[in-house]
């Protein structure tokens, strides 16, 4: 029997807690998925997995029952699957009764809860999801995801158009689960029933879309899957802003990843894809992206206002207009696309790492202060002023600014100069 060293998110409270409540109703259960499989591959985070997930025989309405008893908070999340969430601060942990598919229309499925151990794993998506861990270290491995995971090897349990025909999202699942514990090629039969699964992807709705595209370019290198998506099919169908003259535009996406401190999943997608401002807000329409991501997206698109060749003074100005994130990534991407040097970039990068914004020493009550009555006269004073005081490389303060805010106030016309 196959045995992991003792996890300390197991040992946590929190866990305890939880697997204390159910041990007293008598309900079994296992921890299951990316927790165990991210515990075999390595040593623990500090805080340990991200999300906590279990299985158990014992029918949800009984799980919520025996969690209420202890004190436990219980939030039914998806209880027509299955599902409860259990509130332990400071994590939840979701717990799903064993289950297997009575039918499925590609997005849903009704489940039945009649399912032992084997029958639960098969509905799975990955080998390398279906991995049990018993609370006492004990592992179970019905389909084997052991062997998989060791050998980097991504493989649908059973018949992978089965489980893509249970859910198409299975079909981008598998080139993210692919870039970040895959190798090679990929698996020969799962590839093949991606191929014949990209007329079903407009289907998925864009949120999903969405997010399986920036778990994706989150991950340390996703150049190698990405390539596989173009080869097969699928990145035409979800992104065809990826490719140029149908091939796939991956050289800048390479050249940037190699130079990037830490993966960015907006800054990767404005380098993977090949668009104008229009085109990206087209995009982030198309995926349903939020409005501050939608932004930063059309801010990252061609031509990119930065000259990198300027000496401070004008960095100086780009980064106040731009906003250091912006510059940053903008000079990231300009250098991916070859416009500057590594050294350069490592500069630009400096300065825009100890930038602290200049504030303008100026409200409009200066203006109103003048007898100037509210309005757009304010907004347009100020302008002038401000426009002034960047020209002057920010080194004017107040004292300045409201001399020359009188000025032009006085040669406009504006207001009384007492």
């Amino acid at each position: 029997m196959t045995t992991l060293p003792p996890q300390p998110w197991i040992e946590e409270p929190a866990t305890r807690a939880l697997l204390d409540a159910l041990r007293a109703a008598g309900i079994a259960a296992r921890f299951v998925g990316g927790c165990v499989r991210d515990a075999l591959l390595g040593p623990p985070a500090a805080r340990g997995p991200a999300d906590i997930d279990l299985a158990t025989p014992a029918r949800p309405e009984e799980v919520a029952a025996a969690l209420e008893k202890a004190g436990i908070k219980v939030v039914p999340t998806g209880i027509a699957h299955g599902t409860v969430t259990a509130v332990v601060p400071p994590r939840h942990f979701e717990i799903t009764t064993l289950r297997r598919d009575v039918e499925t229309d590609g997005r849903r499925a009704r489940v039945a809860f009649d399912a032992d151990w084997v029958e639960d794993a098969a509905r799975r998506d990955f080998t390398i999801n279906a991995i049990y861990l018993d609370p006492d270290g004990t592992l179970y491995d019905p389909v084997g995801g052991l062997a998989d995971l060791a050998a980097r090897r991504v493989r649908f349990v059973g018949e992978a158009a089965t489980r893509i025909a249970e859910d198409v999202l299975r079909v981008l699942r598998y080139y993210r689960f692919a870039a970040r514990f895959g190798s090679g090629d990929g698996d020969r039969a799962a590839r093949a029933a991606c191929r014949a699964a990209v007329p079903l992807l407009p289907k998925l709705s864009a949120e999903r879309v969405a997010r399986e595209l920036a778990g994706l370019l989150g991950v340390a290198n996703p150049v190698p899957a990405l390539r596989l998506m173009a080869e097969d099919g699928v990145l035409a169908a979800i992104l065809p802003e990826a490719l140029v003259a149908g091939a796939a535009r991956l050289d800048r996406l390479e050249r940037l990843i190699a130079m990037e401190r830490e993966p960015d999943p907006l800054r990767r997608l404005a380098a993977l894809a090949a668009f104008n401002a229009e085109g990206a807000a087209r995009l982030a329409e198309r995926l349903r992206l939020s409005s501050a991501w939608r932004d930063r997206l059309v801010g990252l698109a061609p031509p990119w206002p930065l000259d990198p060749s300027g000496d401070k003074r004008p960095q100086r100005h780009a980064l106040y207009r731009l906003g250091a994130e912006r510059y940053r990534d903008l000079a990231l991407l300009i250098a991916a696309e070859g416009g500057m040097a590594a050294a350069r970039l490592g500069e630009l990068s400096a300065l825009a790492a100890g930038w602290t914004p200049p504030e303008f020493p100026l409200a409009g009550r200066d203006v109103t202060a003048l007898g100037i009555p509210p309005g757009p006269r304010i907004g347009r004073l100020l302008g002038e002023v401000r426009a002034w005081w960047e020209a002057g490389d920010f080194a004017a303060d107040r004292k300045d600014c409201l001399a020359r805010l009188k000025k032009i106030a006085a040669i406009h016309g504006d207001g009384s100069q007492s």
